[in-house]
């Protein structure tokens, strides 16, 4: 192993940022490909190729100054990156044939459910004749989902009643997928990840909140029982065994209200969901995602002490320069560390930071159905409604 070595990246938003940052320390530097000139990453990476996630010209160019690959944005062209692991014998992790399995959701579902993993009811649509069909079988409500170029919740319509099902298939392009309704009792998910000799390794169960199908927070440990953590646990190693390629993989999972885990969605990356471990974990996704792909071996995972992640998102109605108020409320508070992703415009939902707060770890039982993790989360919502954008 050199003095330095270096991480190509394809993808230079918010997760190519804070890889950059969890690299320096390991003596690795960081070169991502993205097209928004001076992208988030671009400030603590060694250097930015401006061009497209699926850019010929600039995948090669990040192959032939890396000395390992990855990819932070399912946009990524997995036929594109198993060439050139060929042409420039440069390690491609996770797996194309993984981001390949991942990019479609029919084919994401088809290859869980043939591994035994539990997946919701679902069925390949095109047409409103099948999307009909799938009603017949579920019932109302269903999901419908873009089989395609969806995430953070976009290309997800719920349908309640046949009066939305034509504007629903309108809202994904292409072809889709209904999926069951789950009557979840709460929205849970692991970072697990697969490190070098078929070293694997799992973070503490986080719970996560949704609206508007956008994460808002993510509490851990996760407010549900041992039981259901341990099922989450297994759920997600066989998850895991089922992919191929280095890497942190984040996976989505629905506890129903018997007590089940079913599998949502799975990212072959970091996750939002998993910002907490920065502060919250003895090593953060980024720094192991930086150590699996580059074959060094795998930190701890324990959790440091319970903690609440919650995003910071754009408000208002149109697109605009980035200008922000109330971040001092957050860095006054003990315990609270903030993180800015170093976006320049900002528009509604748009993820522009996020920030932790953590708690004593003797406050909390084992369950995490303590008082700390409530108090957290208040805490959280408190110092998030300081932030506005002007």
């Amino acid at each position: 192993m050199t003095d330095t070595e270096t991480l190509g990246v394809v993808g230079g938003g918010q997760l190519g940022r804070m890889l950059a940052e969890a690299a320096a320390p390991l003596g690795v530097e960081v070169v991502v490909l993205d097209p928004t000139p001076e992208c988030p990453a671009s400030p603590v990476a060694r250097d930015q190729i401006v061009g497209e996630f699926d850019d010929e010209e600039g995948v090669r160019e990040l192959a032939a100054r890396a000395d390992y690959v990855t990819y932070e944005i399912e946009l990524a062209d997995p036929d594109l990156l198993a060439a050139v692991e060929d042409e420039y014998d440069v390690p491609v992790n996770p797996d194309p044939e993984t981001l390949r399995t991942i990019q479609d959701k029919l084919v994401q579902n088809e290859a869980l459910r043939d591994a035994g993993v539990p997946v919701p009811e679902f069925r390949r649509v095109g047409d409103r004749e099948e999307l009909d069909a799938a009603v017949e079988q579920f019932g109302y409500p269903v999901m419908l989902k873009a089989r395609e170029g969806g995430y953070d919740g976009r290309g997800n319509v719920p349908i309640t009643d046949p009066s939305e099902a034509d504007d629903a298939l309108d809202a994904v392009s292409g072809g889709a997928v209904v999926e069951e309704f789950v009557d979840f009792e709460r929205e849970v998910s692991v970072i697990g990840v697969k490190g070098a000799d078929g070293e694997t390794a799992a973070f503490p169960l986080g719970e996560n909140v949704h609206r508007e199908e956008i994460l808002r927070e993510t509490v851990v440990p996760a407010r549900t029982s041992e039981t259901v953590a341990e099922r989450a646990r297994e759920v997600a190693e066989d998850v895991l065994a089922m992919l191929s390629g280095r890497g942190v993989y984040g996976i989505e999972l629905f506890e129903t209200s018997e007590g089940e885990i079913l599998v949502n969605e799975i990212a072959p990356r970091p996750h939002n969901s998993g910002h907490y471990t920065i502060e919250g974990a003895l090593t953060s996704q980024f720094e192991q995602h930086v150590r699996a792909v580059t074959g060094r071996p795998l930190g701890a995972t324990d959790l440091r002490s319970p903690t609440v992640s919650a995003n910071l998102l754009g408000g208002g109605d149109e697109r605009r320069p980035a200008d922000w108020s109330g971040d001092d409320a957050i860095l006054r508070h003990p315990g609270a560390s903030l993180h800015w992703y170093g976006k320049h415009e900002v528009y509604p939902l748009r993820k522009m930071g996020h920030f932790t707060v953590v708690g004593d770890r003797e406050e909390n039982d084992a369950s995490g159905e303590g008082t700390t993790t409530d108090r957290l989360l208040d805490t959280a919502r408190d110092l998030r409604d300081e932030v506005t954008f002007e």
